[in-house]
């Protein structure tokens, strides 16, 4: 449960119950894909009992859980299939299908194969701290986080929420960590990084199982290179990597989180107690070692709420945001880029 982490910031005027949320998510169940649907989604019991609440609190902390199932058509069995359709007009008229005839097989081709397709199913953990403001939602992949975003701003009335902003980027400071041999007080460097170049080569040099307080990776640095991915561990309870994005991936709780613990204590509460509990700790000492939130990402979520198409589409920069009084950024222009989408849920 939340092995990547992205953050979002809530309005302080957003404020529900626990009961409305349910009833919110209850418009939107997870149904499987029909015979001839390419997609489906929706919300799922967090607990994965059947008929279960779509929303579980636990010490205060709400746990969601969206599903997707896609059915997984392979571009060659397509390809085969339109083929065959067009042979067949070919042999019957004497005529090769045009460029708009073409079209029309393609898509009575997916029809006639979508029922034999194999299904492929992925789903996505949300918590929401409704003390701390905020939406957590466990994803590496920006564009995945704002789907789901739009969807809970279309199902939650009143929510806005903006991505976590901080005073100094992650580049920045991790760069200044590693040259200067100063993590952030609470967190320890590890053995990982990535660094890139921002000339047009685009160099990249990664760095595994490897010690970093060494003269190459300044040097490294010096040369131009920052920093785009850095592996800390936080007060010896969670190790995770820090990327360019403020996107938090492989965390990894270490063994002095369960001291106490016995072997049998494990379960849905036990888990969700766990993991919140630790990550409502780590994320403010995180932000503060990035010089604190930015007003920007505070203040883009808040005063009028928008329309529904704004909710859909919006995803405007901060600074527009604050000139249009746009209150719900499901992620800036400037979100990072996907490198690795595949390592997402689904």
């Amino acid at each position: 449960m939340f092995k990547n982490m992205i953050v979002y910031r809530i309005a302080p005027q957003w404020q529900v119950e626990l009961t409305q949320v349910e009833e919110a998510l209850a418009k939107a169940p997870f149904q499987e894909c029909g015979a001839t649907q390419e997609k489906s989604l929706g919300w799922v019991p967090p607990r994965g009992e059947l008929h279960g609440p779509l929303v579980e609190s636990v010490g205060g902390q709400w746990i969601l859980r969206f599903m997707v199932e896609t059915k997984v058509l392979p571009g060659s069995v397509l390809a085969r299939k339109v083929k065959e359709k067009a042979e067949r007009i070919e042999k019957e008229t004497g005529r090769k299908p045009g460029k708009k005839e073409s079209k029309e097989l393609k898509d009575e081709a997916k029809l006639d194969l979508l029922p034999m397709a194999f299904t492929k199913q992925g789903s996505m953990w949300i918590w929401i701290d409704t003390a701390s403001r905020l939406l957590v939602l466990d994803t590496s992949s920006q564009g995945r986080a704002d789907e789901v975003v739009t969807l809970l701003v279309e199902s939650l009335p009143g929510l806005s929420v903006s991505l976590l902003d901080t005073q100094t980027s992650p580049q920045a400071a991790m760069a200044h960590w590693l040259k200067e041999q100063e993590p952030p007080l609470g967190f320890t460097v590890d053995r990982e990084c990535e660094l890139k170049s921002a000339n047009e080569e685009k160099a990249v040099v990664r760095y595994a199982r490897h010690p970093l307080d060494i003269e190459e990776v300044q040097a490294h640095i010096d040369a131009g290179k920052l920093p785009t991915k850095l592996a800390l561990t936080w007060d010896d309870r969670v190790s995770f990597m820090l990327t360019e994005g403020l996107q938090i991936k492989k965390v990894s709780f270490l063994d002095t989180v369960f001291e106490g613990t016995k072997a049998d204590d494990g379960g849905f509460d036990t888990d969700v107690a766990i993991a919140t509990g630790e990550l409502v700790k780590l994320i403010p000492d995180l932000i503060e070692a990035l010089g604190g939130e930015s007003e920007s990402g505070v203040a883009g979520a808040v005063s009028q709420e928008p329309s529904k198409a704004e909710a859909v589409q919006g995803v405007p920069s901060p600074a527009t945001s604050r000139r249009q009084g746009v209150g719900v950024i499901t992620g800036p222009a400037d979100a990072p880029v996907d490198l690795d989408p595949e390592s997402a849920p689904f």
